[in-house]
């Protein structure tokens, strides 16, 4: 497969954004975060040959709503200097039909194809590209700085985009709270959480995984308890034993493992966070394992009854007093400091976020995957697009591989 770019241009709002609103602080929840892209690319079996220009000025109108995306970030200042320069936009073209993509066991890491800037490559915010296969399919590839927003944050803007798309005049009401993280959760100067700037020889040595759990199997593993597992933990319960197998085969040596999963914080606090609120809004959610003799059932019992704790956790606070801000700063420090003898993996779910919602006037997607940058012992779990099973993209080195599906391959006879 090749794809042919075209020369990226910057899409600026339809109108400018207002001098009281120029400066854009991060909140604390965005000052954790480490300066990577967070995206998706969604697959539609149709395009409307007439709709490129129309893309663009939807696509203005929706930055003059998400002003900060058509910003640029001041690191000095942990700041958005909402200035207009603009969002990078593409077009480009597949040599090949939709389908047979589809149905060639996609390789993940083709993926990276579909976005305009290479992973952790982006200046802008905001990037879109938006990619015609032969057959007249299309691919949306857009990110956004993780700095200024989460996977929900991903999901209103698109979905906002597609709104205004689709209307014959381009006018709608939009009635969300916008970028509020750093009204909900103040600024406190703190440090991002550090990771090491991957350059293309490190990309190079990490792989992509496809792991898809079928309704089949998510039903199965169901079966064996009487509690109410989501899919999203039955999966998360069988990856994360598939590490622990993994590292065990590799290193030689049993180690004790935790498993991190971030946990969406609109709507969970004693103080409502709005759905739609943007920004980077979420809690962890922290689940440890001392013995890799612990069955795949347990795991998801310790992940299910984690979550709900935390929940739970949470509800019982609000966000605009000390405790509530001090509790959801206590929440993600768990993403440090762990000890080498622990073995962490961090699974983050995408299933309940309206991708496959997503209707730019020609139908809805067929098939949605995420983007990120690669990590060791990373997962992301996104819906099937039948709302029942769940695909999982795993992230390893490339020496880790072996290990991982050597262990999925004995996991798999016991779950399938």
């Amino acid at each position: 497969m090749k794809i042919e770019k075209q020369s990226p241009k910057l899409i600026t709002p339809s109108n400018p954004t207002h001098p009281t609103l120029r400066r854009y602080k991060l909140g604390f929840t965005d000052e954790f975060i480490f300066g990577v892209e967070v995206g998706v690319v969604l697959f539609f079996p149709a395009n409307n040959p007439n709709s490129a220009a129309r893309l663009e000025t939807s696509l203005k109108k929706t930055l003059t709503r998400f002003y900060p995306l058509a910003g640029r970030y001041v690191e000095e200042i942990q700041t958005v200097d909402c200035n207009d320069q603009g969002a990078e936009f593409r077009y480009a073209t597949a040599s090949i039909k939709l389908k047979d993509y589809l149905v060639s066991d996609v390789n993940f890491e083709f993926v990276d194809d579909f976005f305009p800037s290479k992973v952790g490559a982006a200046v802008s915010l905001l990037a879109c590209q938006v990619t015609t296969f032969e057959c007249g399919g299309v691919a949306f590839g857009v990110s956004i700085s993780h700095r200024v927003g989460d996977a929900s944050t991903l999901c209103t803007f698109i979905n906002e985009w597609a709104v205004i798309n689709r209307e014959e005049n381009n006018e709608t009401e939009f009635t969300g709270p916008g970028f509020n993280s750093s009204v909900l959760f103040p600024a406190r100067g703190l440090s991002p959480v550090p990771v090491q700037r991957m350059t293309d020889d490190m990309l190079r040595k990490y792989t992509r995984r496809k792991v898809v759990f079928s309704e089949s199997v998510i039903s199965n593993m169901k079966a064996k308890s009487t509690r109410q597992w989501s899919r999203t933990q039955v999966a998360s319960a069988i990856i994360w034993k598939t590490f622990m197998f993994a590292d065990l085969a590799m290193r030689g040596q049993r180690r004790e493992s935790a498993h991190i999963q971030p946990v969406n914080l609109r709507e969970r606090m004693g103080s409502l966070i709005p759905k739609d609120s943007c920004g980077n809004m979420v809690g962890l959610s922290v689940t440890e394992c001392k013995s890799l003799e612990t069955t795949i059932e347990e795991l998801a019992d310790r992940l299910t009854e984690s979550v709900k704790r935390t929940i739970s956790n949470f509800s019982k606070v609000r966000q605009d007093d000390e405790e509530g801000q001090e509790m959801v700063l206590n929440s993600l420090s768990n993403m440090i400091n762990w000890p080498q003898s622990t073995n962490v993996v961090v699974t983050s779910s995408w299933c309940s976020f309206p991708f496959y919602e997503v209707d730019f006037g020609f139908g809805k997607p067929i098939w949605a995957a995420p983007w990120n940058i690669p990590g060791n012992d990373v997962t992301f779990f996104m819906g099937d697009g039948e709302g029942k099973g769940v695909n999982a993209y795993v992230c390893l080195q490339d020496k880790y591989v072996p290990y991982f599906e050597q262990a999925l391959q004995q996991i798999n006879a016991f779950v399938v």
